[in-house]
């Protein structure tokens, strides 16, 4: 079987211009099949999942959906060379197969993410692949949701499984299928977002199909390798625009979950002319909890970063071709198996940190602060007590927001989601109505953004109460010892503060921001008051106008920063 490779054919501006609208809309498409279709709220409601075309002959990304996750960009290009890699042994990729795994140390992210890829075929020859991510409700491990805080290796986060093909000839494969279903508590929601993924992978194989038959394979190759270059040249002018010279900076994560000692993520960053290095070896090496990343998710990270310092950058590979990246074995963020990676959102949150504050020394007009840097993973989960419902189990899993740092252009976003993403944060109404709880609580956190000539924005506070007879929580979160920092004078964001009222007194975690095997009875509560944003500029400049208005709106309190 011959691999595809974007063909070399001129094309004028018009065209190239209506095939990139006409593949971005095919991956767009495909996000809105599985957003519609999935049983599993963070997918239907909070968008955490994406859908692009990759390269046939090196698996890099060369479009995504727009409402996909960042972060898969980078990693989803090692997810679709891992599976080429798999079926090697087995002559290779056919038409009507779907590859399916979760592997996050070649396919980035963690086991959640379930990675599937599909090639595509024109006149019998590989041209490219479609592929799908999207974060499943539960895959086993020892912890509903799989945010382990106390997990020391892979296998107690989640079940593993490589590329295997879920689906040949056209059918899906039973046997694989069995498997899925026997290792998660909620078989019923694991079914309906492959089915969600599945049909999200048909949609894409017939849009691409038509726009082949349209158009011819040379046009709509060579547009998939003229896109790449332009996103190349993109990429090096923005970095030709910042100021030559090494920029350095490092973070810290509060602790992994098992040992309460602090890890570092420290960042040199070298800008010459059109060349960016971002040098991550001062980092902490691996840890024995769960915030240990791979370095595909690393690499994705820094492609999130970058975006948001230079928006009109697209989802390409070639954004990544004019960086280069220095990650050594042996680090936090070059972790192999069988360290626990469950927990890497908050690591990446930290390696987005450090990218901000470095490239604010660089460039402060063009940088923003630090956001909270947490997405306070948590988890409730229990049996059905009522008659009908008597022993089902349900797992509530749910991430939170916060603020946003402060920038240039005005204050940072107030309770906004995390900067990892363009998932939204679930709507309280449809947690209330899915699951056994009650928000009591649920509003912005007075004097919780950094203070600066533009303020920080606000992280929020959550409060919810059990309704059930018993359960269980879990959290895994960040940012409970290592404020968000401010840049260009601003001041740090507030602290992360994460309790639960257990026996009418309110308690806090022993390791800050993680615990496991929170017994709840009904009437419990839990509660989270996320950290805001760092300020941008010299507070003494925030106009006078602006002050009073913090003030009359609540935002900051007397005595408040």
């Amino acid at each position: 079987m011959q691999e595809g490779r974007m063909s070399e054919v001129k094309l004028d501006p018009v065209t190239l211009a209506v095939l990139k609208g006409r593949l971005e809309q095919i991956a767009d498409e495909m996000d809105a099949t599985l957003y519609r279709s999935a049983f599993n709220p963070i997918i239907a409601e909070a968008h955490d999942a994406c859908h692009g075309i990759y390269d046939g002959a090196s698996g890099d990304t060369l479009v995504q959906g727009k409402s996909g996750l960042p972060v898969f960009v980078g990693a989803m290009a090692f997810a679709v060379r891992a599976a080429v890699q798999a079926a090697r042994p087995l002559g290779g990729m056919r038409e009507g197969e779907v590859w399916l795994f979760n592997d996050p140390y070649d396919g980035g992210t963690h086991a959640n993410d379930f990675k599937l890829v599909k090639p595509f075929f024109v006149e019998g020859r590989l041209v490219c692949f479609l592929a799908s991510a999207a974060h499943w409700h539960d895959v086993g491990g020892n912890v509903p949701g799989n945010y382990n805080p106390a997990a020391t290796e892979c296998w107690q986060e989640a079940v593993q499984i490589p590329p295997v093909r879920i689906v040949q000839q056209g059918e899906v494969n039973p046997d694989v299928l069995a498997i899925l279903r026997a290792n998660t508590r909620m078989p019923d929601s694991l079914w309906g977002d492959l089915n969600g993924q599945l049909a999200a992978l048909e949609l894409g194989e017939r849009r691409l199909a038509e726009l082949f038959a349209a158009y011819g394979e040379p046009r709509v190759t060579g547009a998939m390798g003229a896109l790449r270059e332009r996103a190349r040249k993109l990429m090096r002018a923005h970095i030709a625009s910042l100021p030559d010279g090494r920029y350095s900076f490092e973070d810290y994560l509060d602790n992994d979950g098992i040992r309460d000692e602090m890890l570092r993520v420290a960042l040199d960053m070298t800008v010459e002319g059109e060349r960016l290095v971002l040098d991550f070896s001062r980092t902490s090496g691996p840890c024995a909890g769960a915030v240990n990343i791979s370095r595909a998710t690393a690499v994705a990270a820094c492609y999130v970063a970058l975006k948001h310092l230079f928006p009109d950058v697209p989802a390409n590979a070639g954004v990544l071709d004019a960086v280069e990246f220095v990650m050594p074995e042996g680090l936090l963020i070059t972790a192999q198996r069988p360290r626990p990676v469950g927990g890497y959102t908050e690591t990446i949150l930290r390696m987005i940190d450090v990218v901000f504050s470095a490239a604010a020394q660089a460039d402060p007009a063009r940088a923003v602060a630090q956001a909270y840097g947490t997405i306070n993973a948590l988890s409730i989960a229990g049996l059905r007590s009522d008659d009908a419902r008597r022993g089902q189990r349900w797992v509530m899993f749910s991430f939170f927001g916060g603020g946003h740092g402060g920038h240039a252009g005005g204050d940072g976003l107030s309770h906004g989601n995390a900067p990892i993403s363009t998932a939204t944060i679930p709507p309280l109404e449809i947690i209330e109505a899915a699951y056994p709880v009650r928000f009591t609580q649920w509003s912005l956190r007075p004097d919780s953004g950094g203070p600066g000539m533009h303020r920080g924005g606000l992280g929020a506070v959550y409060e919810i109460e059990l309704l059930e007879q018993s359960a269980q929580a879990f959290v895994f979160g960040e940012r409970g010892k290592s404020a968000p920092k401010g840049i260009a004078g601003g001041g740090n964001g507030a602290l992360n503060r994460f309790s639960y009222r257990v026996d009418g007194q309110w308690r806090t975690p022993p390791m800050v921001s993680k615990m496991m095997g929170i017994p709840l009875s009904r009437g419990d509560r839990v509660r989270l008051e996320t950290p805001g944003g760092g300020g941008y500029g010299d507070p003494a400049r925030r106009g006078a106008g602006a002050v009073e208005r913090d003030r009359a709106m609540g935002y900051v309190t007397e005595g408040g920063q």
